[in-house]
């Protein structure tokens, strides 16, 4: 369970959320933690600010597109937080939709630490309509560690196992604000599980940071400890089939620099073609990656995911996470 205090301000600095203990705050502060008013600016999705590559016009305004999707649901969480859905559906073009409840995730997780609980914004946002986006919002949660460096993983409802995607979304925004120091930081790290899942996120944020490009990102990979890079190309696999921003050249180019490790790259396929298929709504750029690197449709894809992950749904242990994506490269490789 996440623990954090019962009332904090929450504030924007240098394009971060920061998140401070109110020291001795009164009944009346903490029902003021339930009502917040913060905003998240949409320039934090600008990749010039960001220091990431800003020298491919095309890829750039994809993904920068869905980052400010995620930032849009953000505050779409803060202002609608009791029924975010309707906004949800409402504001944000169907293929862009899991991003916001991503950023929605986000806010929901931080309400949930604010008010130790008792806000229930993260069930609220995974009843209804929001169960198609189940794994987003896992994801979403999890990027709350990062600008308050929160070590727990956050327990949402009825998905035990889903809970360490929570760490995978930690891993995106420890880069996506730290840029490719953070990711190198993290690579030379001792291994461990936790390590492990949050290099996957970590790897999702690389092909954010070099808008899509199949050589800088091998570059920066080949650059990493050699233990982490399996991880870091598992990311990438999911950030190439559910955000997209890549042609069959770079559909090429990946599958030549991914080298050793594509089983852990088509399992990052799998996750991605999973998410969407979940969602009901599949775009074309998610066909072509599972088809191209799996030869499958996503929805097969998906039925990969759901058979690996047969028997440790119940589990809300990490071990039990990081064999469900054992499972489905076993599956993977049993196909190739």
């Amino acid at each position: 369970m996440l623990r954090g205090p019962s009332a904090v301000r929450v504030a924007i600095e240098k394009d971060e959320v920061v998140v401070r203990p109110i020291i001795g705050s009164s009944a009346a502060g903490r029902r003021s933690a339930i009502r917040p008013k913060i905003a998240l600016p949409l320039s934090m999705a600008d990749f010039g600010k960001r220091g990431f590559r800003t020298d491919r016009p095309a890829a750039r305004a994809v993904l920068e597109g869905h980052a400010r999707m995620f930032l849009i649901g953000f505050n779409i969480g803060v202002e609608h937080w009791r029924a975010p859905h309707d906004e949800l559906h409402t504001r944000i073009p169907d293929a862009e939709r899991g991003f916001a409840y991503e950023g929605a995730g986000m806010f929901a997780g931080l309400l949930d630490l604010a008010t130790a609980g008792r806000a229930r914004a993260v069930s609220r946002l995974v009843t209804g309509p929001g169960e198609a986006y189940v794994h987003l919002v896992h994801v979403g949660a999890g990027w709350l560690a990062t600008p308050m460096r929160v070590t727990a993983v956050p327990r949402l409802p009825r998905t035990p196992l889903l809970r360490w995607l929570g760490v995978d979304g930690s891993g995106f925004g420890e880069v996506y604000f730290g840029g490719l120091r953070a990711l190198h930081r993290r690579a030379a790290r001792r291994p461990g599980e936790l390590w492990e899942a949050r290099l996957a996120g970590c790897g999702r944020a690389l092909w954010f940071a070099e808008s899509a490009h199949p050589e800088g990102v091998a570059a920066v990979i080949g650059r990493a400890a050699p233990p982490a890079r399996p991880h870091l190309w598992a990311g990438v696999g999911l950030a190439v089939t559910y955000a997209g921003a890549a042609d069959e050249r770079a559909f090429d180019e990946l599958e030549s620099a991914v080298g050793p490790h594509y089983a852990h790259f088509a399992q990052g396929v799998v996750f991605g073609a999973a998410a969407r298929q979940r969602s009901g709504i599949v775009p074309p750029h998610t066909e072509r990656a599972a088809v191209r690197f799996l030869g499958v449709a996503p929805g097969e894809a998906a039925e990969w995911s759901d058979i690996a992950a047969r028997d440790l749904t119940g589990s809300d242990d990490v071990r039990s996470y990081l064999r469900w994506k054992a499972e489905i490269r076993t599956l993977i490789t049993a196909r190739r």
